[in-house]
């Protein structure tokens, strides 16, 4: 575990440091979030995989399918809630964002030319959307990234809380400035 941090400054700067991080390290326990959207009066939520944090834009980066459920549901409403766990450090973040979905452009054709030769460019080449029902195995379209979609989640606020022995803590980040909640 960690030593502790006691400035608010101080853990919203680790908080991004560990965001970096899981962008860059595929074990990290943040690589993979849970994201939260609405779909009608129903909320959804599912993981998706942390590729690329902007400390200074204050955005995270994932990549979906431009045909999932997920897809539409963040052009209806732009919003969502991601939430990762580290046990290795014993905090859990809650990032209130902005979604941005793109399918076209400079941001998503560089972001291909780098996946394409990958195998998780396989995750984007399927002839089926995300969900449908597969008889068979099926051959992915191998030059095709119509499918491909870069989605930005820019954080309006952040919400820690580290779970301790000597007592948990919690603090919000937001536009407001930083502020020690109760637990």
């Amino acid at each position: 575990m960690m030593s502790r941090i006691d400035s608010l400054a101080l853990i919203e700067a680790s908080l991004w440091q560990e965001l970096q991080r899981a962008a860059q390290q595929p074990g990290h326990e943040w690589r993979t979030m849970a994201l939260a959207t609405v779909a009608g009066e129903e909320a959804q939520v599912r993981t998706v995989v942390l590729r690329e944090v902007d400390t200074a834009a204050r955005e995270l980066i994932f990549f979906t399918d431009a045909r999932a459920p997920k897809v539409a549901q963040m052009q209806a409403r732009p919003v969502g809630t991601l939430l990762c766990w580290s046990s290795r450090i014993s905090w859990q973040l809650r990032l209130r964002v902005a979604l941005d979905v793109q399918t076209a452009g400079l941001k998503v054709s560089s972001r291909w030319a780098r996946l394409k030769l990958t195998p998780a460019a396989q995750d984007y080449l399927s002839p089926l959307p995300p969900g449908s029902p597969v008889a068979d195995r099926f051959e992915p379209e191998r030059a095709s990234r119509s499918h491909f979609a870069v989605v930005s989640a820019r954080v309006l606020s952040a919400d820690w809380l580290e779970l301790h022995a000597d007592g948990h803590r919690r603090a919000h980040f937001g536009s407001d400035g930083a502020q020690w909640l109760q637990p």
